[in-house]
């Protein structure tokens, strides 16, 4: 069967596309630009490739395809800006397959410009065609709530090179959701996802912030959030936790803009200090009840960035657990979806059964609750418990 779609690395931001697209009854070709696919379990990809789905490594099937997507990872890299190389070595791949008519869209998270400045030249130039003129080319933000339990397709912005190019895009993707929204152009798409990503990383800022001030003052957050989000307009609820993972990197703008966004700029110190807040929290626990962080057998739950999710990109657990180790504790983790993990390229020893690790434990630290926790039982067994997301009914442990 002919594939109309190809899915360009499949990650974080592709899998869930090739995911709908399927779903949509549309033929697609994953092309793997890493490990990623490995991702997907062997039940689900029997399930993908009876209703259309292939994976593949020939990059000459990209020549085939009347719509293909890039969606390869931006990660952030050692000099804290975007590192760009996945989505240079996905274009090179595509240009040179690439055929008149073809919409290819970008998705991964870039920078305003990045489309036209650096897509567009590697596109034309590996092809001999003109993006407006030979195909198109657009800018879609990705929308992805990796292991979120509601599967309604988001609305998706569009913004194209030209009108044309952003009808081209608007007409893929309203085969997968019943809303498209069309931005002015490529510029503005791109400052969406900037936009969408700074507001969720400053808001968890600030009620992390919060988190710390209402401890000095004895109030507890979980309940002046609990009653804040009654209020109908004008607040939205975001909750503190022990640090801020995942693959939506915020970005101030320094050095791409005449100023930069201060705010973000101070969220992410904000954000970034949590671990170390929470090491001090937990240490300070020990001390109350007559113990050591020297020592101490600490146990953390759920290391990876987000529950119910075998990811941890960006995962606070493990600054967390090198703060703890740096102090002197014996620190052992549980997590259903990582089998293994190494911090300071040493294995941290997994613990086999959840109630004994706790009751053995001289502080557990929930750093994830995923599903699979009974919270209520392990409130019970611990020894003494610090709940850094606010997940355990009130009373039955510490909370940040």
């Amino acid at each position: 069967m002919p594939a109309d779609l190809a899915v360009i690395g499949l990650g974080p931001y592709g899998l869930p596309l090739a995911q709908a697209a399927v779903a949509a009854g549309i033929p697609t070709i994953g092309y793997a630009t890493g490990p990623e696919a490995g991702s997907l379990s062997p039940a689900e990809l029997r399930r993908m490739r009876s209703t259309g789905f292939r994976l593949s490594t020939d990059a000459a099937q990209l020549g085939r395809v009347r719509t293909a997507v890039i969606c390869a990872p931006t990660p952030r890299g050692a000099d804290g800006e975007l590192d760009l190389g996945q989505v240079e070595a996905a274009a090179r791949t595509l240009a040179g397959r690439l055929r008149p008519h073809t919409t290819v869209i970008l998705e991964s998270p870039v920078l305003p410009g990045t489309t036209e400045q650096l897509l567009r030249p590697i596109l034309e130039g590996g092809s001999g065609l003109r993006a407006g003129r030979d195909f198109h080319l657009a800018y879609s933000p990705s929308r992805t709530d990796p292991g979120g339990r509601d599967h309604t397709p988001a609305p998706r912005v569009i913004g194209g090179l030209t009108p044309a190019c952003t009808e081209s895009a608007a007409t893929f993707y309203g085969r997968l959701t019943d809303k498209v929204v069309r931005a002015r152009g490529l510029r503005e798409a791109e400052t969406v996802r900037l936009l969408e990503t700074n507001f969720r990383h400053v808001n968890i800022a600030l009620v992390n912030e919060m988190a710390v001030v209402c401890h000095e003052l004895g109030v507890d957050l979980w309940d002046v959030i609990r009653c804040a989000e009654t209020k109908p307009s004008g607040f939205q609820a975001f909750r503190p936790g022990p640090g801020v993972g995942g693959h939506g990197v915020p970005q101030d703008l320094t050095g791409h803009a005449s100023r930069g966004l201060r705010m973000v700029e101070l969220a992410q110190q904000v954000n970034e200090r949590m671990p170390h807040y929470v090491v001090q929290r937990a240490a300070a626990l020990l001390n109350e009840h007559g113990k050591s962080a020297r020592g101490a057998r600490v146990l953390l739950l759920g290391v990876t960035y987000k529950a119910d999710l075998a990811d941890q990109q960006g995962a606070p657990a493990h600054e967390i657990a090198v703060r703890l180790m740096e102090l002197g504790a014996s620190v052992s983790y549980h997590d259903p979806h990582i089998p293994a993990w190494h911090v300071l390229d040493r294995p941290v020893p997994r613990a086999d059964s959840l109630y004994e690790a706790a009751a053995a434990a001289d502080l557990t630290l929930l750093l994830q609750p995923h599903r699979t926790y009974d919270l209520q039982g392990l409130s019970v067994k611990a020894q003494l418990l610090l709940d850094t997301r606010g997940a355990t009914p009130t009373g039955a442990a510490h909370r940040l």
